[in-house]
């Protein structure tokens, strides 16, 4: 057992995602595919199985917008005491309109955000020396806001409007990424962050009157899934990359955050307002090692 290599993707059967599990399988992993349509997933997993030659491959059902389900996937892994080396959290939403979940959180906030944090703190535990967590996270960061307790139950102060909370689930996402690498410093496991630019997804149409206008201006422009993909794979993958931890990369390459960032004053804060915000609707984590 100590010699298999297993990773974790979520949202793996997804544009970007799909092309993650690629890379990891052909690279002879155990792959968990945790997915919010397993049945859309299991058709991808079959063609993945048949493309790379490897048949570890196998579908886990996670809704990260539920703190239950996160914590369930986690559960179950944890039961099986599966060796984790490789956690990418890649699945991510933008939400249209205000959509609360059945645990009082923004569902923005909820699957880019608490449901990552929530299931990589509950996998600490299994996860191997020299494992690498990667989150895929976004230049919007840079335009994120964090107002407390606001972000968590509404996205954000004032009246809901997609892209701040976008931005605002991506700017957590980037200092939980630094809290936990500081944390975990000198543990042998390296937490790093990845930008895959603007992808062409589902996600960039604005469902208003003025859809074509960034479809048509910006889709010329932008990266295919695999393009969007390759600065995560590195991060998973290469050699070099699992020497660098709390580090923010972009186009295969680290990019340097400003101080503002790698110290954000609301660093630390944001790790207990989690915990705190978690703990009172029944999620604690242990992820003593």
């Amino acid at each position: 057992m100590s010699e298999e290599k297993w990773a974790i993707i979520t949202g793996a059967d997804g544009g970007m995602g799909t092309e993650i599990t690629r890379a990891v399988a052909a690279a002879d992993y155990h792959v968990i595919m945790a997915c919010y349509h397993p049945e859309k997933a299991e058709l991808v997993r079959q063609r993945l199985v048949n493309e790379t030659g490897n048949t570890k491959l196998e579908v886990m059902a996670v809704d990260l917008s539920s703190m239950s389900s996160a914590a369930s996937l986690a559960d179950q892994i944890l039961e099986r005491h599966l060796p984790v080396s490789l956690l990418m959290n890649n699945a991510g939403t933008m939400e249209t309109g205000l959509h609360i979940t059945a645990d009082g959180f923004e569902r923005t906030v909820s699957v880019n955000y608490l449901g990552p944090y929530l299931l990589t703190r509950k996998l600490l535990p299994v996860m191997t020396r020299g494992a690498r967590i990667v989150n895929m996270v976004s230049c919007t960061y840079a335009i994120g806001r964090l107002d407390f307790p606001d972000f968590f139950l509404q996205g954000r102060k004032g009246g809901f409007w997609r892209i701040p909370v976008y931005s605002n689930t991506k700017l957590a996402l980037l200092l939980f990424t630094m809290e936990l690498a500081e944390r975990l410093r000198g543990k042998g496991i390296t937490v790093n962050a990845a930008d895959p630019g603007i992808v062409s997804t589902n996600m960039i149409t604005m469902h208003q009157w003025f859809d074509p206008l960034p479809d048509n201006f910006f889709r010329p422009f932008i990266r295919t899934p695999l393009q969007g993909a390759s600065t995560a794979i590195g991060l998973l993958l290469d050699v070099e990359a699992g020497k660098q931890t709390a580090t923010f990369n972009l186009n295969n390459h680290l990019h340097p955050l400003s101080e503002k960032y790698t110290h954000h004053v609301q660093r630390v804060q944001l790790w207990e307002e989690t915990e705190r915000i978690l703990s009172e609707k029944g999620f604690t984590v242990n992820d003593k090692r």
